[in-house]
């Protein structure tokens, strides 16, 4: 057995979905017996260990990394009968959706899913919630790569600028949903927090806000939607209180002096780099976007 189906077979969920037949519907079993079927959940809910995407045509290994120049899957799983394929990627570190996350490191992670899903052509209603278990007898399973990828490693075979701009949110595709589920109901839970008394109350609503807003072509599964909304609740509900959201505004007033301070520092070393190499105090004003005013000053410090 390889090293990445050995890592497959001890990280699914401990309680995963799975099912031999599709039509049948999705039921819950405990890991070993769900090793045996066809199609299993294969991450945790609020953990991403494995971004799989789903090819629905024809197609091998050696399309993906040479006529699609993309990455190698960690494992390439097809049904011989019609040549469809899913493809895993294993992440060194996974992404996490829980109440320590960061906002920006989840946009990343999922722009990274959103462009490959668009570059590997895979369709882009797969759910995501289950995959063809590549340990089943049914499938052609190849193990393609056997060391997982960061997620800089794997931005380097895809254009990231369609999803730089933090106001739109990502499309509705992979980790493109599970982000912006988060971040919805992330800034209505910071906004609504005071509002509710008891825990259980809150809970319940964030709960119920999130449900409302999983509302995409292809919905999330309600598992993640409760993993999320429980990860948004626990955090809102321990730091937003009126003690608690005076020290984070003022914590976030200190990092943003912090990095004000940091831009300013490197221009003045950038301009004076400029200036020693015999660059006008006009032109250098201009490459750093300040007034000449400034400029002077700084070269007076020297």
């Amino acid at each position: 057995m390889s090293a990445q189906l050995a890592l497959f077979r001890n990280s699914v969920p401990r309680r995963p979905w799975c099912t031999d037949d599709l039509v049948s519907g999705l039921v819950i079993r405990d890991s070993e017996r769900a090793l045996g079927m066809r199609y299993i959940q294969h991450n945790h809910p609020n953990s991403k260990l494995r971004m799989v995407y789903d090819i629905d045509r024809p197609t091998s290994p050696e399309e993906i990394e040479h006529d699609l120049n993309m990455p190698p899957p960690n494992l390439f799983v097809q049904n011989p009968k019609n040549g469809h394929a899913h493809a895993h990627y294993t992440l060194i570190v996974p992404v996490h959706f829980n109440e320590n996350s960061s906002l920006k490191a989840i946009r990343y992670a999922a722009a990274v899913d959103c462009a490959f899903s668009i570059a590997l052509r895979a369709d882009p209603g797969y759910a995501g919630l289950i995959c063809k278990n590549p340990l089943h007898k049914d499938w052609r399973t190849v193990s393609c790569n056997p060391m997982p990828y960061s997620l800089g490693e794997l931005s380097e075979y895809v254009d990231l600028r369609a999803y730089q701009d933090r106001r739109k949110h990502l499309p509705e595709i992979g980790l493109g949903r599970n982000c912006t589920l988060f971040v919805k109901t992330s800034k209505w839970a910071y906004r609504e927090r005071l509002k509710w008394a008891t825990r259980e109350q809150w809970h319940e609503a964030v709960l119920n806000f999130a449900m409302h807003q999983n509302d995409f072509d292809m919905p999330l599964p309600i598992s993640e939607v409760k993993a999320i909304a429980k990860s948004v609740a626990k955090w809102t509900w321990k730091n937003i209180t009126a003690s608690g959201l005076s020290q984070i505004q003022s914590e976030r007033g200190k990092r943003s002096g912090k990095s004000r301070a940091a831009k300013s520092l490197f221009k003045r070393q950038r301009a004076l780099e400029l200036l020693s190499e015999g660059m006008t105090q006009k032109v250098v004003a201009e490459r750093m976007g300040v007034s000449e005013r400034q400029v002077r000053n700084w070269k007076s410090t020297v």
